[in-house]
């Protein structure tokens, strides 16, 4: 099985061939394909190759399928003797990426 483990956005996320994986918001149209090269590990079967920092000559090819929020996370804080109440939401933008080939040069 061959997969990497690669950095987008500060966070490390698992990608392996034919599958999506979801990332913070990327500035790239639905349709469009982009190579991400921040490659920190890259398994090919028995072989194991970490990067120091990164896999030189490694990158994903992927192809942005959609943009969409996540779910509403609310937080409510209070003072009871001070009647303060403070209520908020947040909903995070992420972006859905098809994972369509593992690249060594």
């Amino acid at each position: 099985m061959k997969y990497v483990i690669l950095e987008s956005g500060g966070k490390q996320y698992k990608a392996v061939e034919g599958s999506s994986i979801e990332v913070d918001l990327l500035h790239v149209q639905p349709g469009e394909s982009l190579s991400l090269d921040s490659v920190l590990l890259l398994v090919n079967g028995e072989d194991i190759t970490v990067g120091a920092p990164t896999v030189a000559g490694a990158s994903v090819k992927a192809t942005v399928v959609e943009h969409f929020r996540g779910e509403k996370t609310v937080n409510f804080t209070y003072s009871p003797k001070k009647r303060i109440r403070q209520k908020t939401g947040h909903r995070q933008s992420y972006t859905r990426l098809a994972i369509e080939a593992i690249e060594l040069k």
